[in-house]
């Protein structure tokens, strides 16, 4: 697993919203008979699998309106956060994500909602 550090260019992005930043695990290239698939087939499966890498803020919750809307306040903005953390297998739709390259490593970035199932190992966190 690709994880973020201090000596990685990973740690500088800021994920944005409620979307993830996932690194795609390599899919397979061969059916359960041994037969060899095309790139092409691989790539266009509805769904895929891969690690999360970096994490957005959540979904930014409304701030209750004063009764005096005049009065000068500084506006702090409150996110509800996402279920999925840095080191989860998650398995998301393909056809909600966004492939990039960054620093020669393939991502995706996918919204929170596209994001099917994950796989958290527990000992992770501890």
């Amino acid at each position: 697993m690709y994880e973020v550090t201090s000596d990685n260019r990973l740690k500088s992005l800021i994920v944005v919203g409620d979307r993830v930043l996932i690194r795609p695990k390599s899919p397979n290239d061969r059916t359960n008979s041994g037969l060899y698939l095309p790139p092409t087939v691989t790539e266009r499966e509805q769904v895929q699998s891969g690690y999360v890498i970096k994490v957005g803020p959540g979904y930014p919750i409304p701030v209750a309106v004063e009764e005096e809307p005049w009065k000068e306040t500084e506006e702090k903005v409150k996110y509800m956060p996402l279920q999925s953390k840095e080191g989860d297998l998650a398995i998301y739709l393909q056809r909600n994500a966004i492939d990039l390259e960054y620093d020669g490593q393939q991502y995706v970035i996918v919204p929170q909602a596209s994001i099917l199932m994950l796989e958290r190992s527990e000992d992770l966190y501890d």
